[in-house]
């Protein structure tokens, strides 16, 4: 009787291992903003934002959720077809851990779940998510700097941005002269990251193009939900409000991560806000440390509610 019961028991935790990974880690992280922050604590903040203006963002910030879960299913088409449902909940843990653990280290989690649900090789689901950070920092800097180049109305510097938001565009259609230089010119000790770079590139111009868009995209209406909040809060000028969206998102990029963000992602945007012309004075630093805790504990809620949707929608699949 107990070993029939066993190869159920280990059969049905194979066939529900996403939704047990995903309720552990929305757990885990409820449990993690009670402890440090309370959740009534954050509720009472974000009243003071206004509860449509705070929907409002929150629903955008989960859209985005969708947009990078699109740009995934298209560059993995014949692994995630049909599959646009589970891969969410993929994403959605991926993104919880990321933001949970320290100094990035939940990105080792994308790999092992594309292997583990979509059989995609450890290897491959690598370089992708290598070119696709890569992507994902490009994007971050271009979408932001609008606000500081909006600010000055400058020709010269419209040239330049624009120079900058296509560069990836060149590299790929360049890619193969490129790779070869790279490997002539760069350390036989950085080969592998070349080799990794060239195997995570999409296959065709389409393609790339394709998840290039869908990076901007998610960028853009991230950074810009970022920036309105921090407006709606009194940051000022409107430069400012971007360079501290930058800095708090650039913050959870970069390895220079907390766990959680916790200190890391308010100190990024009131450091961002003021590189952009925000006021460094005293009332000033405690108006972008308020803004900045909203900012943070918005993102927050936002990752939870993403992947507690993305459980709901894959059970009605």
């Amino acid at each position: 009787m107990t070993s029939d019961c066993e190869p159920d028991r280990r059969s049905w935790l194979v066939r529900n291992r996403m939704t047990l990974l995903s309720a552990g880690a929305v757990a885990a992280y409820a449990a993690f903003v009670e402890w440090f922050w309370g959740w009534p604590a954050l509720l009472r903040q974000w009243s003071e934002i206004g509860f449509g203006a705070a929907s409002s963002a929150l629903m955008l910030l989960i859209a985005t959720y969708f947009i990078r879960c699109y740009r995934i299913y298209d560059y993995f088409p014949n692994e995630t077809s049909g599959r646009f449902l589970p891969l969410l909940r993929v994403t959605q843990v991926h993104n919880l851990l990321n933001i949970m653990l320290p100094f990035r280290a939940g990105e080792t989690s994308f790999p092992l779940l594309m292997r583990s649900e979509f059989s995609v090789p450890l290897a491959r689901g690598t370089a992708a998510l290598l070119v696709m950070r890569l992507l994902d920092l490009h994007a971050l800097l271009v979408v932001a700097v609008v606000g500081l180049v909006f600010g000055k109305a400058s020709i010269a510097l419209w040239i330049i941005w624009f120079a900058a938001l296509v560069s990836p565009l060149l590299f790929f259609l360049l890619k193969d002269r490129t790779i070869a230089l790279a490997h002539r010119l760069l350390p036989a000790k950085l080969e592998p990251v070349v080799d990794e770079l060239e195997a995570g590139l999409p296959a065709t111009l389409a393609a790339f193009l394709r998840a290039w868009g869908m990076t901007i995209l998610n960028w853009a209406v991230k950074v810009i939900v970022l920036a309105w909040v921090l407006a709606f809060m009194g940051v000022a000028p409107l430069a400012a409000c971007f360079g501290g969206a930058l800095g708090g998102e650039l913050s959870s990029v970069l390895p220079m991560h907390a766990p959680a963000g916790v200190g890391t992602y308010p100190a990024a945007i009131a450091a961002g806000a003021v590189s952009f012309g925000a006021p460094a004075g005293k009332a000033g630093l405690e108006l972008l440390a308020t803004a900045g805790v909203n900012a943070h504990l918005l993102i927050i809620v936002s990752a939870v509610a993403g992947t507690l949707l993305s459980m709901v929608l894959g059970k009605r699949r």
